[in-house]
């Protein structure tokens, strides 16, 4: 069983940033690829990036490529998403999930979730 928390969300104008964090509660945190998805209203959980469990391989979608970066801390059970230049269309509900599979870029495959952290970009 995996527990994740999610925080950093927030209001942030066109080309700001913001920087989400995920915390989770297991002992076995370094097995498990570590994924971003976003969710906005009337649409689809999307992908947003993912690393593998030792980070030292990482995913991003095409539309955040360039302006988003995930990183994670083993000895600490975090995961984070650094975003730059944030643009009206990333606004979504962002949520942390877990896996035992990697690569991989669906929803399905994620057994873990967070319970969201809002992100709003607009003026």
């Amino acid at each position: 069983q995996v527990q994740l928390v999610e925080s950093g969300g927030g209001l942030v104008q066109p080309g700001g940033s913001l920087r989400l964090s995920c915390a989770a509660s297991t002992r076995t945190f370094s097995s498990y690829t570590m994924g971003w998805f976003r969710q906005a209203p009337g649409k689809e959980r999307e992908f947003v990036a993912a690393i593998i469990g030792g980070g030292g391989i990482t995913r991003y979608a095409d539309s955040v490529k360039g302006r988003f970066t995930i990183s994670r801390d083993n000895a600490e059970n975090m995961v984070w998403l650094q975003m730059n230049i944030l643009k009206p269309e990333d606004t979504a509900g962002y949520y942390c999930a877990a896996s035992n599979v990697f690569p991989t870029y669906s929803p399905r495959a994620y057994a873990y979730w967070g319970r969201g952290t809002q992100v709003t970009v607009s003026s």
